[in-house]
C-alpha cells in the first residue's frame, strides 16, 4: 500500500511539472509573437508617429488681430490665418497669451512656437534692437503704423509730432509702440509700461497720461466707440509698418509657414478672411522681407 501511494505521489507531481513548463512555454510564444511582425505585413505607426507637430502662437489681445469673443474663444485675423497655416501645414495650432514684454524670452524658451499677433517686422525695440536681428521673420503680410489716442476734448493740442515732447505717454512695453513712445517725449518726458495696447486706453482715459502709442488697427477699431467714446486718434501722421510673424534664429518653421502663407495669398482665402475683418486695403503680401 505504502509504494502503491509513493508511486500515486510521484505521477502527480510529475505532471504539474509538465503543467507548469507548457503554461511558461505558452507566454513565451505570447510575449514573442506580440513583439515580432511577420515579414512583407505593414505595421501601425506608433503614437508617437501619428501626433501632428503643434505650432504655439504667441499672443495678446489685440482687436483685430486676436481677441476673444463671446465665448471666450480666441479669435480675429490672426487667430484665423494661423489655423489656415496650420491646416496647410498639417500642424494643430495653439494659442499662448504672453506678457508682450517677455515674448523673446519665451520664443528662446520654446514655451511658444513663433509669434503671432500683429507683431511689427521692421520696428526696433525700445534700446534700439532691430527686430530682424532678434528673430527671423516671416514674409510681411499687412500694413500698419503706430497712432497716437488722446482725449477728444484735447485734440487742439496734438497737431503735430512735436507736440508731444515732454508729455506723459502710455505704451505696451516691449510692443513697437514704445521704442516711437521714447523717441516722441524725449528726455523731458515719461513713458509709463502698460501690459497691452488695450490697457493704455484706460490710462488715457482716466487721465493719468496725456496720450497713448498703440498700433493704428487697434486705434481705429477703439478709439470713438463703446467704453471709449471720448477718446480719439490725433491727426498725426507717422512712418508705415507692416507686421510679420517671428520665428527664433535657424528655426525651419519659417520657410514652412512661408509657403503656406503664399498659397494662402494666391489662392485668395486671404484676400477673403482680410475682407471679414475689415482689413482689405491693408492686406499686403511681400515676399522679399527680410525684416
Amino acid at each position: 500500500m505504502k509504494r502503491i501511494v509513493s508511486l500515486a505521489l510521484v505521477g502527480i507531481m510529475v505532471a504539474a511539472t509538465l503543467f507548469a513548463l507548457t503554461s511558461c512555454n505558452k507566454k513565451d510564444d505570447a510575449a514573442n509573437t506580440s513583439n515580432e511582425t511577420p515579414a512583407g505585413q505593414n505595421t501601425q505607426p506608433s503614437a508617437s508617429n501619428t501626433q501632428t507637430e503643434t505650432l504655439i502662437c504667441g499672443i495678446t489681445d489685440f482687436e483685430p488681430m486676436n481677441y476673444r469673443d463671446s465665448s471666450g474663444k480666441w479669435t480675429g485675423f490672426d487667430t484665423e490665418f494661423a489655423l489656415l497655416v496650420g491646416e496647410k501645414l498639417n500642424m494643430t495650432v495653439e494659442f499662448q497669451e504672453i506678457d508682450w514684454g517677455n515674448k523673446y524670452n519665451e520664443l528662446e524658451s520654446g514655451a511658444i512656437s513663433c509669434i503671432w499677433n500683429g507683431f511689427t517686422g521692421n520696428a526696433s525695440e525700445a534700446d534700439g534692437t532691430p527686430r530682424g536681428q532678434l528673430v527671423d521673420m516671416s514674409y510681411s503680410y499687412m500694413l500698419n503704423q503706430q497712432s497716437v489716442v488722446i482725449k477728444a476734448s484735447r485734440a487742439g493740442e496734438f497737431k503735430s509730432f512735436d507736440d508731444l515732447a515732454g508729455k506723459t505717454v502710455a505704451a505696451e512695453k516691449g510692443s513697437a509702440g514704445e521704442s516711437f513712445a521714447v523717441e516722441a517725449v524725449g528726455g523731458s518726458g515719461t513713458v509709463i509700461d502698460s501690459s497691452s495696447q488695450v490697457n493704455t486706453f484706460i490710462e488715457v482715459k482716466s487721465g493719468a497720461v496725456d496720450f497713448a502709442v498703440v498700433d493704428v488697427l487697434l486705434a481705429q477699431r477703439l478709439a470713438g466707440s463703446g467704453d471709449y467714446s471720448d477718446l480719439a486718434v490725433a491727426d498725426i501722421t507717422l512712418e508705415s509698418e507692416v507686421y510679420a510673424v517671428g520665428f527664433k534664429k535657424g528655426s525651419d518653421l519659417k520657410q514652412k509657414v512661408n509657403d503656406a502663407m503664399k498659397a494662402l495669398y494666391d489662392d485668395g482665402t486671404l484676400a477673403r478672411l482680410a475682407e471679414k475683418y475689415g482689413l482689405e486695403n491693408t492686406l499686403v503680401l511681400d515676399t522679399a522681407f527680410k525684416g
